[in-house]
């Protein structure tokens, strides 16, 4: 039987809105890779009719896209099976928090990519700050806007390099201004929308922030010697999210998540119901819970249901026992203040739904 291929390396380029030079660094990069004998190959680029980027794919290979047909409709999209097939040294994927097409053996770009590393060839990708998952709440604070399409941290943080693609917002309003990143008319709106320069400034200080971190983890795990990371490990701060059925229970999770990532801590989650099909709950509020243990699973949550008909002192004890020292919950959970007194020994933080300025609660 043969060996299973080495996994390939990913370098994600990363920015802070559309315009900022993503993947012209990136087809660059490829460019330099190719000069020096490398096998390259093009997976997915998306142009939006920006010459001088166009210009940057001059003698790489592309592999031709997928075509599905959705409800009378022609759609393309990355041809996964066919990168594979070809399987180059290097495959360049752009926009890679997108959301496939429907027919698509799986649903979003970053899972197609993490199927091309799994056979061991190296991907360059770009992507958006405002697309990282536990970011979400963040960027909609400051921009007023709900990014849908995300990519999960631990996908974003197992990257073999991440590299901020930077420019000053000034310099990138100048090129929407001029058409560069946009045509004219959609780029009269996104000056009225989006783009504005508190917008862009707030967006570039977030993935510099993003960037930093990831930068100080990789050097930490560097210095720091095997038996001394064991240590440490022994002695993190440990995260226990409370999950409800309610909405602001995925920005709980959100944030949950990031703080973790920060402290370098271990997160988990735990619903608690009157019996295990939770039959207390309506059809809606159950398939509100099901959601939220999927999106922790999905950002790499362990999540779990336990039975009681006490849940502040069902939470409180599970906490104690697995050496929690952070509860994160929503102002909406049964008993929250019940819970403030019971788990005394520990930092229980009560997250509240952020409010943009000048909207109503």
């Amino acid at each position: 039987m043969a060996p299973a291929p080495h996994r390939g390396k990913l370098k994600v380029f990363l920015g802070y809105a559309a315009g900022v030079g993503k993947t012209y660094q990136m087809l660059r990069e490829a460019q330099d890779m190719k000069r020096h004998g490398r096998d390259v190959v093009i997976g997915y680029f998306e142009p939006h009719a920006r010459v001088e980027t166009i210009a940057q794919t001059e003698g790489l290979e592309f592999v031709p896209r997928r075509v599905y047909q959705h409800r009378g409709a022609t759609f393309e999209d990355m041809d996964t099976a066919g990168v594979i097939a070809r399987h180059p040294e290097v495959a360049v994927v752009d926009e890679f928090a997108h959301t496939n097409v429907p027919g698509a053996e799986r649903l979003k770009r970053w899972q197609d990519v993490q199927k091309i590393l799994d056979e061991g060839i190296d991907v360059l990708t770009s992507l958006n700050i405002q697309h990282i998952e536990s970011l979400n709440d963040q960027v909609w604070h400051v921009t007023g806007i709900r990014v849908r399409e995300t990519v999960p941290d631990w996908v974003v943080q197992e990257a073999d390099e991440v590299v901020m693609v930077d420019v000053t917002p000034r310099a990138l309003l100048h090129r929407l201004e001029r058409g560069v990143v946009y045509a004219p008319e959609k780029a009269l709106k996104a000056l009225e929308n989006f783009f504005t320069e508190s917008n862009l400034s707030a967006l570039r200080e977030l993935a510099m922030r993003q960037t930093a971190h990831q930068l100080e983890e990789r050097l930490e795990e560097m210095r720091l010697p095997e038996p001394v990371r064991a240590l440490n490990a022994e002695r993190e701060e440990r995260i226990l999210i409370w999950l409800t059925p309610q909405p602001s229970t995925a920005m709980l999770i959100r944030r949950g998540r990031r703080v973790a990532d920060y402290l370098n801590s271990s997160c988990s989650a735990i619903c608690v119901g009157r019996d295990s099909t939770m039959s207390d709950l309506s059809v809606e509020d159950r398939a509100g819970l099901d959601r939220h243990l999927n999106f922790c699973r999905n950002l790499r949550i362990q999540a779990e249901t336990i039975v009681d008909r006490e849940p502040a002192k069902a939470v409180a004890a599970y906490a104690r026992d697995h050496g929690i020292s952070q509860i994160f919950v929503t102002r909406h959970a049964p008993d929250v203040h019940k819970l403030v007194k019971l788990a005394r020994d520990m930092q229980v933080t009560i997250v509240s739904e952020r409010v943009r300025p000048g909207t109503v609660n």
